[in-house]
């Protein structure tokens, strides 16, 4: 609710609030790729600890970073040595590469206590502030036990009705563009839904008031400038002022009496009896809205991209929605939980493509993974993209197939080598509404518009943060015969 990119960090929530990512780019004043530096020259320093069981790795330093060059070097590492890799930075660091699904799920949830947030945090705090995604320790327990609550499933259902509304705009514009024969840019279309969408469940009636008095979406920068270089820093701290005027304009008047994620964001307090200060409020405002609609955006684009492909995966989607949800009124949770096969196409497109395909972490102590030890001090670098994609994990890895999702999976629900939203406590605290916010716009939309590609071009991978497509999936929308 973790080149020419800003570091894992950013990352780190896209869902998801605590794991949901942020696509943004740094300008490099070469070609070099960039290392992940810390800012302390301490941290730089090279381990020299004897590590008795050390796993297997290149003899040379290499450079990681979060770029197309980056993933290759990982699946040659995996390719030649394993899924348990020790790598010598070019900055002098140990780091390993972990792609063995036991040993990750032990790092990220029986042994997390003893791992941080990995390299390239700190800039990411010019963008964000020190919110979920980029605190750790005693901050990031405090505030992630005080927004817990907004994500329950009981809280989450109560914006349903948004998330229709969002969907009911959506349906109404493409209808305007099917009937004029024109095309749609997929890519733009789900990142200004999922924008509006986030915006309007943070603010409720508040965004049409104050955040549009303009007349413009101050926060448009987002979904239209996809590029992301240091003016977004710039742009985003010029609406920090706009996000703390409605906050003070909260505290004086009071909520309104509406439900949206800033009442309830207000009303937490901690074990003290506590509510966020001002600044701490903007830093996880802020957060929510760069990535609370960066995953849903993404994996919307991707998933109506495997549509307009895999027409036997449409028409089962098509005949869900149309017997679950035969028309908006019935749209409810109860309702959304039935769409069994759209929960499996969105899962398969999660594991095709995560949203973050790159984690890193850094051992605070000695730790033991596997037959390895994992000395202090170690980066460790984690790939959903990796593990969702290898062959001793999934058959026919490169296949998309819902099914693998089903009853009759050969994993078991939560053993499964997949990890799109994180595990353990800072698994993405946005999941369920991300999925109840897809689901909506799934089985609304499908069953109005028929989608076809306009071309056979590959979209391409673009390997920042957030894994997006490189190039806008271009579709041209055919209107459905309504039936009713």
């Amino acid at each position: 609710m973790e080149s020419k990119q800003l570091s894992q960090s950013v990352g780190e929530r896209v869902c998801s609030i605590d794991q949901v990512p942020v696509n943004v780019r740094l300008r490099q004043p070469s070609t070099r790729r960039p290392q992940f530096l810390s800012l302390n020259p301490l941290i730089n320093m090279t381990l020299s600890k004897d590590i008795k069981r050390k796993p297997p790795g290149p003899a040379s330093p290499l450079a990681l970073g979060i770029d197309t060059e980056t993933l290759a070097t990982l699946q040659e590492l995996q390719a030649t040595h394993g899924d348990f890799v020790s790598i010598t930075l070019t900055n002098g660091r140990l780091a390993y590469f972990i792609n063995d699904p036991d040993e990750v799920r032990k790092l990220l949830v029986k042994q997390h206590a003893r791992y941080r947030k990995g390299p390239g945090f700190e800039r990411v705090k010019m963008l964000l502030g020190n919110g979920l995604i980029v605190s750790d320790g005693a901050v990031w327990r405090r505030s992630r036990t005080m927004i817990q609550p907004a994500f329950s499933r009981q809280n989450v259902h109560r914006l349903i009705e948004l998330m229709i509304d969002c969907a009911r705009s959506t349906a109404a514009r493409w209808e305007r563009v099917a009937t004029a024969g024109a095309t749609i840019d997929i890519t733009q279309e789900m990142s200004d839904f999922a924008l509006e969408l986030i915006l309007r469940c943070i603010f409720g009636l508040d965004f049409e008031d104050r955040i549009l008095a303009t007349g413009e979406n101050p926060f448009a920068f987002l979904s239209r400038d996809s590029t992301r270089d240091l003016r977004v820093v710039l742009k985003v701290r010029e609406s920090r002022q706009l996000v703390l005027d409605v906050i003070r304009a909260r505290r004086e008047h009071g909520n309104r009496d509406q439900f949206d994620f800033l009442a309830m964001y207000m009303s937490a307090t901690d074990k003290e009896g506590r509510h966020f200060s001002d600044d701490e409020l903007l830093d996880e405002l802020v957060t929510l809205i760069v990535a609370g609609y960066e995953t849903s955006a993404g994996t919307l684009n991707w998933a109506w991209f495997l549509l307009a492909k895999n027409p036997d995966a449409e028409v089962a989607l098509l005949d869900e929605a149309a017997r679950v949800l035969p028309a908006p009124e019935a749209i409810d949770q109860e309702a959304l939980a039935e769409m069994t096969f759209t929960q499996q196409l969105l899962e398969e497109t999660l594991r095709l493509y995560p949203p973050v395909w790159l984690f890193t972490r850094r051992a605070t102590v000695d730790d033991a993974l596997s037959k390895y030890d994992v000395p202090a001090g170690a980066d460790i670098y984690l790939s959903p993209y990796i593990m969702h994609r290898t062959a001793e994990f999934w058959s026919d890895p490169a296949q998309f197939l819902p099914e693998r999702f089903g009853t009759e999976s050969v994993h078991k629900k939560g053993d499964q080598p997949y990890f799109p939203f994180s595990l353990g406590p800072r698994r993405c605290l946005g999941e369920y509404f991300s999925f109840l916010e897809m689901k909506v716009h799934l089985g609304l939309l499908i069953q109005r518009f028929h989608m076809t590609l306009v071309s056979d071009q590959d979209p391409e991978l673009d390997l920042g943060i957030n894994l997006r497509t490189q190039h806008s999936i271009i579709l041209r929308p055919h209107l459905r015969e309504r039936t009713q």
